[in-house]
Protein backbone atom coordinates (compact mmCIF):
# COMPACT_ATOMS: atom_id res chain seq x y z
CA UNK A 1 0.00 0.00 0.00
CA UNK A 2 1.28 3.24 -0.92
CA UNK A 3 0.01 7.05 0.24
CA UNK A 4 -0.03 8.78 -2.87
CA UNK A 5 -0.21 12.51 -3.49
CA UNK A 6 -2.31 13.89 -6.92
CA UNK A 7 0.13 16.50 -9.06
CA UNK A 8 -1.74 19.85 -8.60
CA UNK A 9 -3.60 19.29 -5.66
CA UNK A 10 -3.05 18.43 -2.15
CA UNK A 11 -5.29 15.45 -2.41
CA UNK A 12 -3.56 12.22 -1.29
CA UNK A 13 -5.04 8.66 -2.23
CA UNK A 14 -4.02 5.25 -0.74
CA UNK A 15 -3.28 2.96 -3.55
CA UNK A 16 -2.45 -0.56 -4.01
CA UNK A 17 0.08 -1.88 -7.09
CA UNK A 18 -1.66 -3.75 -9.69
CA UNK A 19 -1.29 -7.49 -10.41
CA UNK A 20 0.82 -7.37 -13.25
CA UNK A 21 3.44 -4.56 -11.75
CA UNK A 22 3.34 -7.23 -8.81
CA UNK A 23 4.08 -10.32 -11.39
CA UNK A 24 6.67 -8.38 -12.87
CA UNK A 25 8.34 -7.20 -9.98
CA UNK A 26 8.09 -3.41 -10.83
CA UNK A 27 9.55 -2.10 -8.24
CA UNK A 28 8.45 1.93 -6.62
CA UNK A 29 10.30 4.42 -5.14
CA UNK A 30 9.37 7.81 -3.17
CA UNK A 31 9.66 10.22 -5.70
CA UNK A 32 8.59 8.25 -8.59
CA UNK A 33 5.49 9.42 -11.03
CA UNK A 34 2.54 7.06 -11.70
CA UNK A 35 -0.92 6.74 -13.60
CA UNK A 36 -3.55 5.59 -11.57
CA UNK A 37 -7.02 3.91 -11.89
CA UNK A 38 -9.78 5.67 -9.68
CA UNK A 39 -13.38 4.60 -8.78
CA UNK A 40 -16.04 7.45 -9.20
CA UNK A 41 -17.71 5.59 -6.30
CA UNK A 42 -14.62 6.04 -3.62
CA UNK A 43 -12.30 8.99 -3.91
CA UNK A 44 -9.92 7.68 -0.95
CA UNK A 45 -8.45 4.44 -3.13
CA UNK A 46 -6.68 3.83 -6.34
CA UNK A 47 -4.78 1.29 -8.20
CA UNK A 48 -1.26 2.01 -9.41
CA UNK A 49 -1.47 0.65 -13.25
CA UNK A 50 2.29 2.16 -14.82
CA UNK A 51 5.29 3.99 -13.47
CA UNK A 52 5.75 6.74 -15.70
CA UNK A 53 9.89 7.92 -16.08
Amino acid sequence: MFRVKLQGTEHEVLAHISGKMRKRFIRLVIGDRVKMEMSPYDKDKARITFRLQ
